[in-house]
């Protein structure tokens, strides 16, 4: 960010040589313990060098180690040396841990982390419920490693994490008034269970004022401030929408300004419109995405109906045309309710299914249910049903 700023090479050469020395050895913890005539010791020093993604050099890391939003906030690093210097190695490492910690060791909420021990990646798989750590400022950290894989390959999946994680890692860690958090957000809380479990002592029933280490307010802070970078960008003659809400956005398409203007009530309704207004009449395209959850996706333009099969690379519709001032895109994102299933391999949730609907994942709560709520059973044959509740939480679909 210095060098973007300031224009100064040795801030980028500093971001390289902080990411090429990292898990080089002898380690800097070993040479400064020698130097004061310690032995060398560590912070959870029965982990070892991986808590702090020190056991390998990045150059030969392939799997998410250790102190996980630690970890991503280095995978964010990393993506911004490579993306910089053109070093496609680093990409494809980059490459190969996005899909290490999304496709085996992160739960259906974006959440990630699952150990409270070291707060830490373990294995593949190893996603346990109750005892998730799931930091907030973890699933914050995923939503910037996601935002620097977008802006190097415009591909939905990078998108859909990091929309999934916001709505559903993010958000979960923050009261309405916005005065109390969760440090962790497990998906299983047993209220009893906390107060007398030791392997539980990390979650809490509520969200808490503060935390001794009180990280995940201000992360959050900063990044909901900052959230207009995460639903937008622009490269070359396209202007990309990632994420949905009401909104403004402005752009410098070719030397021409370009206004969009979002109206929706997502994510409980399913109709997004995108005003485009430029200065005059610009050849330009316009990328929407297409939610992985979504099955049936459609798009019109000016009331005409567009082929998404045309037009759509990577999980964006590219709608390029002419644009007048007024020119409206109307998508809509049919939510039907869906029960999704975990890998067979997560082993805690063998005969388990959730329930989403949209990008939001649903969950049950004892005031409704009852307190037994590993004793509720739901047939295949279920009837789902929605309903918009304007009295709940300011507004939620059930």
């Amino acid at each position: 960010r210095l060098y973007h700023v300031t224009g100064e090479e040795k801030y980028l050469k500093l971001s390289k040589y902080f990411v090429e020395q990292r898990g080089q050895k002898p380690h800097w913890y070993d040479i400064e313990a020698e130097r004061r005539g310690n032995v060398p010791r560590y912070y959870f020093a029965d982990i070892g060098y991986n808590y702090s993604q020190a056991h390998l050099p990045v150059r030969q890391q392939v799997t998410a180690e250790g102190h996980s939003v630690r970890a991503l906030y280095l995978f964010s690093g990393v993506a911004d040396v490579a993306m910089e210097t053109g070093d496609e190695e680093l990409l494809e490492i980059c490459r190969k841990l996005w899909d290490n910690v999304t496709q085996r060791r992160m739960y259906i909420t974006g959440g990630v982390g699952s150990e409270h021990y070291g707060e830490r990646f373990t294995f593949d798989y190893d996603l346990p419920n109750d005892r998730a750590y799931t930091e907030t400022c973890a699933s914050i950290a995923l939503v910037f490693f996601a935002h620097r894989m977008l802006q190097r390959d415009m591909d939905a999946k990078y998108a859909n994490v990091m929309e999934r994680a916001l709505f559903n890692g993010v958000l979960s860690g923050i009261s309405l008034d916005g005065k109390s958090f969760f440090y962790v957000n497990p998906l299983e809380v047993w209220p009893e269970a906390c107060k007398a479990r030791h392997d539980l002592r990390h979650v809490k029933p509520v969200r808490q004022g503060w935390f001794t280490c009180a990280c995940c307010p201000p992360n959050a802070a900063r990044l909901l401030a900052s959230i207009g970078q995460y639903m937008y960008s622009s490269s070359g003659d396209t202007a990309y929408v990632h994420l949905y809400a009401a909104s403004e956005a402005n752009f410098d398409i070719a030397g021409t300004m370009v206004k969009l203007t979002q109206k929706t009530d997502y994510p409980w309704q399913e109709t997004v419109t995108i005003k485009v207004n430029p200065e005059e009449a610009k050849e330009f395209a316009v990328a929407v995405r297409l939610p992985d959850w979504c099955g049936a996706p459609r798009l019109s333009v000016n009331g005409k109906a567009l082929d998404l099969g045309q037009i759509t690379s990577k999980g964006y519709a590219y709608i390029r045309r002419t644009w007048k001032p007024g020119d409206t895109i109307e998508l809509v994102l049919p939510m039907p309710i869906q029960r999704v299933r975990a890998n067979p391999q997560v082993r805690e949730n063998a005969g388990r299914v959730a329930l989403q609907r949209g990008p939001i994942v649903y969950c049950l709560e004892e005031v409704d249910n009852g307190s037994n709520l590993p004793a509720i059973i739901l047939p295949p044959d279920s009837e789902l049903t929605a309903q918009w509740r304007p009295d709940l939480l300011g507004g939620v679909v059930t």
